[in-house]
């Protein structure tokens, strides 16, 4: 059986800080874990965004220097401003 208890962030951090140094530090940590896993899965969602993106337009990611793939990355960011009267 499985028990979730909600808390607000300030209950969340009024916890943490009660907690002796050692074990805040461990919280921290696994925190900075999670944000690091999190970032890490969005950057591979991105790129496997790009990657299919290259490839409706005829264009191969992987064959691209960094400046061709800036400029790709640039031309996507700014294409609604040329749809734009």
């Amino acid at each position: 059986m499985n028990l979730t208890v909600e808390l607000t962030t300030d209950q969340v951090l009024n916890l943490v800080r009660q907690m002796p140094p050692q074990e805040k530090r461990a919280v921290l940590l696994a925190i900075a874990e999670q944000a690091e896993a999190d970032r890490e899965k969005r950057i591979d969602e991105a790129e496997m965004r790009l990657r299919q993106l290259c490839l409706s337009r005829g264009l191969d990611w992987d064959a691209m220097t960094e400046d061709e793939r800036e400029g790709f990355v640039d031309d996507l960011l700014h294409e609604d401003d040329q749809c734009e009267p």
